[in-house]
């Protein structure tokens, strides 16, 4: 073993043990792993950035944006309204109905936004048929993780395997060389949750009443701890406050507190009126009953410096017709990840009010105003309704929060198609057409069809690139530099002949078995995108060393990348559903590990039929 090679080995782990703890972003782990490879003399400057020009890269932001453009014209949302008009009332029913669809959806858009999209559908049926939403979500996650093996273009890794086998010099993959594969595992993974589930998925009771009615403003007031720090204060005729908007007295930068209403109680009334949902323009009149929120020495010094009095009403919550509440979480690539409460500015976007913050399924007890956001997290946030309605209405589509419970009392208005929605829906079948005919490279059909979805209006230009998830892009554009830097030292042949020597005397079988477990293994704690690109250079080695065909081996290592069902940090779709179905670790494991063993058994006997050694 070279020195060289010990360097990039070292790296290596080093990148791994940074992806596995999750202490710096996976992105940013992976440029400074691509440095790490230039500095070390490793690599030339042009081999190390040549991954940000590399078609894999250009193909899948491309795609990125034609799914974009089914999730901002409604297409998605309105596949996910029909799909609950339909489910009926049996378990097995809704779980095939959901599953199967969303595995076809995420072939196509993203997995992450496909699973954003039927959260709310998925609580909707498990509310209308009285069972626990356990049942329904995390089989939700893993229809969306299995849709990405259906076709060519469906998750990263496929296409990382195909770009591999090309660079190797074998013949391209075409748009469905996973299809009868990818196809016989959702069929196999949907009958085994449909009649196992209740072995496989966590049972939580819940009482027939209080699932059918779903949660109530008090209830999920409760939920975050609302009422413990929810203080009614009136403001005195001679208070600093009167006469000023939110904006202006910037309360939660200054005391740490938050006007959650406002009661309007001019001296002439002998009783202050309902509770109003607050924007940043709402301003505060001398008489006024503000309920806030914070901590006992906050509310002291606002009171003492502010000349504002606490009031003892019959009345704990600040809810009525005119504020409402629901539970938003936020989305892998949403704006407000990294952000504080105060700086995400939620009021002024969106008109209205976080009152609390849940991690992990734990309310948050913390420095609410300032602690950075979290991918995951799921806040309260209060407004009128239709302040709230039209966050359901958007932000299914933006990608920066999604809905995860809302009160019973709330409807959701289903959404129509109209001529945006047909033409993103054109857009979309012709690429597919195209690209399954074979008349242009996967890359540039991909090109023009998000082009087309640009200028025909189906994703605004504005925010093109904000939508982007820049996070995978960069992750694959500087983990590919990795994969040549371990074939340029011979890294990769160093392992390839070390599973050669470990397995080489049994059948490709075998080999085909450990090169199953071992992506499968790594896909649970780093990204399937960063596992593909490590195993796909490996898998080439030991294929060349056995004198096998490189493509079962690249095939069954882009199929076990996507089966990341073991834990919650596995995938984002994994961690978006964690909160709202109140799953715990051991749950992913339980479910997760059997269906993996399913899908190797699958791959190890289909694999070599349709791609024979």
């Amino acid at each position: 073993m070279t020195f060289d090679i010990i360097l990039v080995f070292s790296i290596l782990l080093c990148v791994i043990v940074l992806f596995t703890t999750d202490r710096i972003r996976i992105d940013l782990v992976a440029v400074l792993g691509m440095l790490a490879l230039m500095l070390g003399g490793i690599l030339t400057p042009a081999e190390a950035v040549a991954g940000f020009g590399d078609t894999t890269v250009i193909l899948i932001a491309a795609l990125m944006i034609v799914g974009d453009g089914l999730l901002q014209t409604g297409v998605a949302a309105w596949i996910g309204n029909k799909l609950g008009s339909i489910a009926g009332q049996s378990e097995r029913r809704m779980l095939v109905t959901l599953m199967v669809p969303v595995a076809f959806l995420s072939a196509f858009i993203s997995s992450t936004g496909t699973v954003a999209i039927m959260i709310p559908v998925a609580l909707s049926l498990a509310r209308r048929a009285g069972i626990s939403p356990a049942r329904l979500l995390l089989p939700l996650a893993y229809a969306a993780l299995t849709g990405g093996m259906l076709t060519l273009i469906g998750t990263p890794p496929n296409l990382i395997a195909a770009e591999a086998l090309v660079s190797a010099g074998r013949p391209p993959l075409g748009f469905f060389s996973f299809t009868p594969i990818g196809m016989t595992i959702l069929v196999m993974i949907t009958l085994t949750v449909a009649w196992f589930g209740h072995w496989l998925l966590p049972v939580r009771d819940v009482p027939v009443s209080e699932v059918e009615r779903g949660p109530t403003l008090a209830e999920l007031a409760a939920d975050y701890f609302l009422t413990k720090d929810l203080v009614q204060v009136r403001v005195l005729a001679d208070s600093p406050l009167a006469g000023h908007t939110l904006s202006e007295l910037r309360l939660q930068n200054r005391y740490g507190i938050t006007v959650v209403g406002v009661r309007r109680w001019p001296g002439s009334r002998p009783e202050p009126g309902s509770p109003r949902a607050v924007t940043s323009a709402t301003r505060i009149l001398a008489g006024d009953l503000l309920d806030v929120i914070g901590d006992e020495g906050a509310i002291e010094r606002f009171c003492r410096q502010e000349g504002v009095v606490v009031q003892s009403l019959s009345s704990s919550l600040p809810f009525g017709p005119d504020l409402h509440i629901m539970e938003v979480a936020l989305t892998p690539r949403s704006r407000f990840e990294g952000q504080t409460i105060a700086r995400a500015e939620l009021c002024q976007l969106f008109g209205v009010t976080v009152l609390g913050v849940r991690r992990l399924g734990q309310p948050f007890q913390g420095d609410l105003v300032n602690e950075p956001l979290r991918f995951g997290d799921t806040l309260l946030v209060a407004g009128a309704p239709d302040q709230l309605q039209e966050i359901v209405r958007t932000q299914q589509t933006a990608g920066d929060l999604v809905v995860v419970a809302f009160p019973r009392d709330m409807a959701i208005t289903g959404h129509r198609l109209d001529w945006r929605s047909w033409t993103a829906m054109t857009i979309m079948i012709l690429m597919l057409i195209v690209m399954a005919a074979g008349w242009l490279p996967v890359v540039t059909a991909a090109l023009l069809a998000a082009v087309a979805m640009v200028l025909s209006g189906c994703v605004p230009l504005s925010g093109v690139y904000r939508r982007l998830n820049w996070e995978s892009l960069v992750l694959i554009a500087a983990m590919l530099p990795m994969a040549t830097a371990l074939k340029k030292t011979g890294g990769a042949a160093f392992i390839a002949e070390q599973l050669v020597s470990v397995l080489g005397d049994f059948s490709p079988l075998v080999v085909l078995a450990g090169i199953f477990i071992v992506t499968s293994l790594l896909s649970q704690f780093i990204s399937n995108t960063a596992t593909a690109v490590l195993i796909m250079p490996i898998a080439l080695g030991v294929a060349d060393q056995l004198t096998l065909a490189p493509e079962p081996l690249l095939i069954t290592a882009a199929l076990a990348a996507s089966t990341a069902f073991a834990t919650p940090i596995a995938s984002p779709v994994n961690t978006l559903v964690l909160a709202p179905g109140e799953y715990r670790f051991i749950d992913y494991v339980r479910a997760g590990v059997p269906l993996q063993l399913l899908v190797m058994v699958i791959c190890l006997i289909l694999v070599p039929v349709f791609f024979p050694w």
